[in-house]
């Protein structure tokens, strides 16, 4: 018999590696139970972390104590810096990384951090008494004693792998489902559906005629996910671009008979922005041609993903399509593309701090919530992990607000507005966005997790340096003048209008096309005080540059913020009866009651509740 646990965590993918590590970081006895322990933080999609608005999710999660941008830095083969012709608010890092050093990884962290321990088994329901959780039952019949359980079960549950007409259960390729969670969780009163996620086929590198496709390269000067001492890359893999054609989409076309999508086998709904190449071709019929990104699995490795070729169809019509496109033509295939059906549980039945508003101490995090993708599980499993050990002590719950990270915005979103299709995380969800940018996620959150427990005590001291070194150098360029005859030249060259007197330095650096790097060649005081902040220097005029350039932008999104966390601090009394009030619309009536936000903001946030129905709310709390 094992011992009784703090907290249970349930699978052991990207949200149930950072929910484990979160609360035994924080002091809760952990225990992980995975179904195959050589499987920690599987790469079961592309072997890639970040992107556009989920890079921003990794640096927060960096900033407030979790792994995922350590372990992305130490097992990446490429780094780039995506929308770099877009302003700073639409930057986002991605990580190309090593699918088995990820992997590696990862488990040597977990397994060097105090107080987790692992159980390879399955678990089959959560233990419940007094509607509060009390523990799990395994496959092996074990029942293990417990405060609080956080269930992270990706695509187990019930899964369902398609490919063609076959189909068979499974959690993941090579991998069995997990049965007995839903119908447990269906007997205590929550509701389930269904969802659909895909995966493209890997293929063997040797076979492919990277000739004919476009290379990417990595940044020239590849820079990282974590603020801690991590080392960006000194060398790196690039990948490829191809494309599909008409000839490919014709013989596509042939085995949509066969299509589980198409014939009906498959009825929930997949990614709307991540389709698969048959929705693709289906969907956008004018497009003659659809990208390709073909992406190596590791250093040491000749196995490549074919990201934008997700698919379902039958394994012959994947191989003859792929073999009419340029670079493939004799393409040989490690395993086929397939879709997987899996349970998820609408998100709206969760709190604020993801914990279950029908069983007490019992959490969410991941698939389970119906999101998509390793960064917005990892993110929801670094927040529950923590408000489960907060929850076991009676302490108030870690919550963020939208306009502190793209995180909150998130869980939000989940909580608030539901989701009947995989949610995946945009810039555009984000109303803040200017304010949560990839380069500050350190100055946002780290003194909030040094608080929490979490960030160390080094990581605070590098912020201070930043925030210090930020403003001395603002300061020098509000006070210092350009000479013009040392940057007519400059702004000659770049198209912009020429100096006629003295400037301050902070207008100059104003100007489009024009940057702090443009001042620094020139202006050897300014070189004085960056270079005096070391490894930092380059975060430093980043902030500065960006704090110049956008500084109407910035103070304009921080009014909003204010002015819409007016509403947030206006709570709700539980268990109000919403349909007392009859100036509310029959809807608001409705969703007020299914959602039971817990302050005026979240309330303002659900779909279908307007205005005057906040207004009407608001009226009756001031009385």
């Amino acid at each position: 018999m094992l011992q009784e646990y703090d907290v249970i965590v349930v699978g052991a993918g990207h949200a149930g590696s950072e929910a484990a590590a979160s609360a035994a970081n924080l002091g809760s006895k952990v225990l992980l139970i995975t179904m195959d322990m050589g499987r920690i933080a599987q790469m079961s999609c592309n072997p890639a972390m970040g992107g556009i608005a989920k890079g921003q999710i990794i640096r927060e999660i960096d900033a407030l104590g979790g792994y995922s941008g350590i372990v992305s830095d130490r097992s990446a083969i490429q780094f780039r810096m995506l929308n770099r012709s877009k302003g700073p608010a639409m930057w986002s890092p991605r990580t190309q990384n090593d699918r088995q050093l990820f992997n590696q990884e990862w488990r040597i962290m977990l397994e060097n951090t105090p107080n987790v321990d692992f159980w390879q088994d399955t678990v089959t329901s959560v233990k419940v008494r007094n509607d509060k959780v009390v523990g799990v039952v395994t496959g092996l019949g074990l029942e293990i004693n417990c405060k609080s359980v956080v269930l992270t079960c990706g695509t187990f549950l019930n899964g369902l792998i398609h490919i063609g007409e076959k189909n068979f259960g499974g959690g993941r390729a090579g991998e069995k489902a997990s049965y007995g969670i839903t119908e447990c969780l269906h007997e205590l009163g929550f509701e389930s559906g269904r969802m659909k996620t895909g995966t493209p086929p890997r293929v063997d590198g040797r076979s492919l005629d990277y000739t004919k496709m476009e290379e990417q390269k990595g940044d020239e000067l590849p820079s990282k996910f974590s603020y801690s001492d991590t080392k960006p890359l000194s060398k790196q893999r690039s990948c490829h671009i191809t494309y599909t054609n008409s000839d490919v989409h014709e013989l596509l076309k042939t085995g949509f008979d066969r299509s589980p999508m198409f014939n009906g086998r498959i009825q929930s709904l997949g990614p709307r922005y991540c389709p698969s190449i048959e929705d693709k071709i289906n969907r956008f019929s004018e497009r003659d041609r659809h990208q390709l990104f073909v992406e190596p699995e590791g250093w040491n490795t000749v196995e490549i993903y074919v990201n934008g070729f997700s698919t379902s169809l039958p394994e012959d019509v994947q191989l003859n399509a792929m073999k009419q496109i340029k670079g493939f033509e004799n393409v040989k295939v490690f395993r086929p593309g397939y879709a997987i059906e899996y349970d998820y549980f609408p998100p709206l039945q969760l709190k604020r701090n993801l914990e279950t508003k029908l069983v007490k101490n019992l959490f969410f995090a991941g698939q389970i919530n119906g999101t998509t993708g390793y960064e917005e599980a990892a993110c929801q499993g670094l927040m529950a992990g923590i408000n489960a050990h907060l929850a076991i002590r009676d302490l108030e719950p870690f919550v963020l607000e939208r306009k502190e990270a793209y995180i909150a915005v998130l869980i939000d979103d989940l909580i608030t507005k539901g989701t009947e299709e995989p949610y995946r995380m945009f810039t555009s969800r984000a109303e803040y966005r200017i304010l949560l940018r990839q380069d500050n996620a350190d100055l946002r959150l780290s003194e909030k997790s040094h608080k929490l427990g979490l960030a160390s005590l080094q990581r605070v001291k590098n912020v201070e340096s930043k925030n210090l070194g930020t403003s001395q150098i603002l300061q020098y360029l509000k006070s210092t003048s350009a000479e013009p005859q040392n940057y007519n030249k400059i702004l000659e060259e770049r198209l912009s209008s020429k100096l006629t007197q003295k400037q301050k330095l902070n207008t100059l650096i104003s100007r489009p096309h024009f940057g702090i790097h443009d001042v620094l060649n020139v202006d050897a005081g300014l070189k004085e005080i960056s270079s005096a902040y070391g490894e930092l220097e380059e975060d430093i005029l980043l902030q500065a540059e960006i704090d110049i350039k956008y500084e109407g932008y910035i103070q304009k999104e921080k009014d909003l913020a204010d002015r819409m966390n007016q509403l947030d601090h206006i709570k709700i009394p539980h268990g109000i009866d919403y349909h007392k009030f009859s100036s509310l619309s029959m809807e608001a009536r409705q969703k007020l009651t299914e959602v039971k936000p817990s302050n005026l903001g979240q309330g303002s946030r659900i779909s279908g509740v307007s205005p005057a129905d906040i207004s009407v709310l608001l009226v009756h709390l001031s009385k």
